[in-house]
């Protein structure tokens, strides 16, 4: 069994970010989301591994390298344009051949795992496994409306969703997959909609077993779905001190400290996370807070954040929170007169202000 995972969208809900970064490296709990896609499809005893690239397609080599770091051997399929999740698996036939296979969205997280998954479509041997959870807003997702525990029909972002079964971002399939994907044609979006392929395979009389899970789940697309990715990642931490922390600083709960990393005269409040190198003088820094490497904090408080390479904080007058700040970002209290807000942000951000 091979494992295919995703990681050539856009990433256009996570903008301004991803105009510089894949969207699939963005770290939770100072991990990038991919690490976390390629652990989960390794522990489920999938070694050989396609990931498809599109416009990012260096950095994320750059990233992985062969796989050889997590233990598996990856090849690269190159997409020419986010042309939907089946067009993803048509261009990699030849990657798959025969095999079956678990197509992984590369910006999903799933806490538990799916062992127990995989292991369940290795016994039966379906034709296809879906994967479902529920969800308060179906309309953004593809939708599944079942009939007697079968699969009656699959509609991709429904303006009047049949259920809020949603289908979450991992697929198992077998070889009949490709004659799904050969098969469809594009749908008003301009996509080969993974939907459609499924629902072929229904029409068809094949084998589609749908799952629903009960465990946690989440697509991080979002801003507040990356902070609640990072929330449920930090608190499965373990403390680990590795840099220095002085006699007038206080430690509570959960807190990793990296090499190289020094706290002065502050407090941090875990679950929490402060990367290499980086440093935190005269500061508060509170739960759920990711610091990412090189990142220097002076007087100022942050929480619930995620804080990404090389910024700087300083001498803030008010707390920072549920924030995402990107790479080599400052953020400072200025003493220049006229008192005024100065700002430097790119397309699609959102500022609040006291």
């Amino acid at each position: 069994m091979k494992g295919l995972i995703l990681s050539g969208g856009t990433g256009t809900r996570l903008r301004p970010i991803t105009f510089t970064s894949a969207k699939q490296l963005v770290p939770v709990a100072n991990k990038p989301i991919l690490f976390y896609a390629i652990e989960t499809v390794r522990d489920a005893g999938i070694t050989e591994i396609g990931i498809v690239v599109g416009d990012t397609r260096e950095e994320v080599k750059g990233a992985i390298g062969d796989g050889s770091d997590f233990g598996v051997k990856v090849a690269y399929i190159e997409q020419e344009a986010p042309l939907g999740l089946a067009h993803a698996v048509k261009i990699s036939q030849d990657f798959i051949g025969d095999d079956s296979f678990v197509m992984f969205l590369g910006d999903n997280l799933i806490k538990d795992g799916i062992n127990s998954l995989v292991d369940e479509f290795r016994r039966d041997k379906p034709n296809c496994q879906i994967l479902l959870a529920r969800v308060p807003n179906p309309q953004q997702f593809g939708v599944a409306e079942l009939e007697g525990g079968r699969i009656k029909r699959l509609i991709e972002k429904p303006k009047d969703p049949p259920s809020d079964l949603a289908l979450v971002g991992v697929y198992m399939f077998d070889s009949n997959i490709f004659e799904a994907v050969n098969a469809i044609e594009p749908s008003w979006r301009g996509e080969l909609e993974i939907t459609d392929a499924i629902q072929y395979l229904v029409d068809k009389g094949y084998q589609v077993h749908p799952h629903v899970i009960e465990g946690w789940w989440k697509d991080t697309g979002k801003l507040e779905d990356m902070l609640e990715a990072n929330r449920i990642m930090l608190e499965g931490i373990e403390t680990r001190i590795d840099g220095s922390v002085d006699e007038e600083s206080r430690i509570h709960g959960k807190v990793v400290i990296e090499e190289g990393a020094k706290i002065h005269d502050s407090v941090i409040r875990g679950p929490a996370i402060i990367g290499k190198n980086s440093k935190v003088l005269h500061s508060y820094i509170g739960p759920f807070t990711s610091i990412h490497d090189n990142v220097t904090i002076t007087e100022s408080e942050v929480e619930h954040s995620i804080i990404l390479a090389e910024c700087i904080i300083e001498n803030i007058g008010s707390r920072i929170e549920d924030s995402l700040l990107g790479r080599n970002v400052t953020v400072h209290r200025s003493e220049r007169k006229p008192k005024a807000y100065r700002l430097m942000v790119g397309d699609n951000s959102e500022v609040e202000v006291l």
